[in-house]
């Protein structure tokens, strides 16, 4: 008589292995991303001046010779920093930079030859796409959850009232002590810094796109602050239709959509209206929110910029002057 065990084998046999062959190559590509992201992932432990442990999360390591990135929030106020890496090895970290606007933070810690993970391109992400979300809560072994792009173009608001646009929402849930680690696409890319979970909807977390995180980087390596222009403006992409493109002869598919403007603000002064889109600053076009970012970071505040609008079926041509927010005001 077969056993039971027999029986299940038998039954085992029967399954059409469609499903694990699917579920094999799902789990290859996790896998594979978090074998490669893991040593670069790192434990952050924050202490306060009396040597009391007052909070922790995770970081990255964005350079061979130690910089390395975590959310604001995570070490704010400070006294002591200690960075654990994968391998048990511990270090005291500087702050290099912290940018409480957009909850980014740089540290160094002492080394070279040190583990990093590969920056990529948050600009051509697809809702849908599979994402990977890794932390170190506890300072010898990674965590991984995985799942997909649920939405992107999300704002959200950061301890200094200030939106931060394009944010990216995942159902890869964030498990605590997570905050400040990497989203990662398939290829093992970084394409995000998760920075906060809405604890009543279970399972839903955002991260702060990759490319809006390397230009704030740049400039606290550089500067140790980050100074950036301010329109007053809430905005989120926004394609344009194939008959506005014909008729009004666009050489761009896509603009930037205002949401809201904040009153008596450069954008109010200069009369640019909720449901406008605009296409160009300076003869920049500015496709989605992280071209508008760039522009605002690359280019002086307290100078009058020509800008073109679409406000229903016409262009309009406004001047603006974006003013100059210090990161101790945003």
């Amino acid at each position: 008589m077969p056993t039971l065990t027999e029986k299940n084998l038998a039954c085992t046999n029967n399954q059409t292995t469609d499903d694990t062959i699917v579920l094999d190559a799902y789990s290859r590509t996790v896998i594979g991303v978090a074998e490669t992201i893991s040593p670069a992932v790192v434990n952050i432990s924050v202490f306060d001046s009396h040597g009391r442990s007052s909070g922790a999360g995770s970081g990255l390591i964005i350079t061979p010779d130690g910089y390395l990135l975590t959310n604001e929030h995570v070490v704010h106020k400070a006294s002591r920093i200690e960075v654990r890496l994968n391998d048990g090895n511990k270090f005291e970290a500087r702050t290099v930079g912290t940018d409480p606007a957009t909850d980014t933070a740089v540290l160094r810690i002492p080394g070279s030859s040190l583990q990093c993970a590969p920056l990529g391109n948050s600009q051509a992400l697809k809702v849908g796409q599979l994402v990977v979300a890794v932390g170190n809560p506890f300072g010898f072994q990674c965590t991984v959850t995985a799942g997909v792009i649920s939405a992107l173009g999300r704002t959200l608001r950061s301890t200094t009232g200030r939106l931060i646009e394009n944010i990216i929402q995942t159902d890869a849930s964030l498990n605590p002590g997570s905050s400040g680690g990497p989203l990662v696409n398939s290829r093992g890319e970084v394409i995000g810094m998760n920075t906060a979970i809405i604890y009543p909807a279970q399972g839903l977390c955002f991260a702060i796109p990759i490319n809006m995180i390397k230009r704030v980087v740049q400039m606290l390596i550089s500067n140790g602050k980050v100074s950036r222009g301010y329109l007053g403006i809430v905005a989120q992409p926004s394609p344009l239709t194939r008959r506005t493109i014909r008729v009004l002869k666009i050489e761009q598919h896509s603009g930037v959509r205002v949401v809201d403007v904040a009153p008596k603000s450069p954008a109010d002064f200069a009369r640019i209206l909720p449901n406008d889109i605009i296409l160009s600053i300076a003869d920049e076009q500015i496709t989605d929110v992280d071209d508008l970012h760039r522009f605002l970071d690359e280019n002086p505040t307290g100078t009058d910029y020509a800008v073109t609008v679409l406000r229903g079926g016409s262009m309009l041509k406004l001047n603006i002057k974006p003013i100059e927010i210090s990161p101790q005001k945003e």
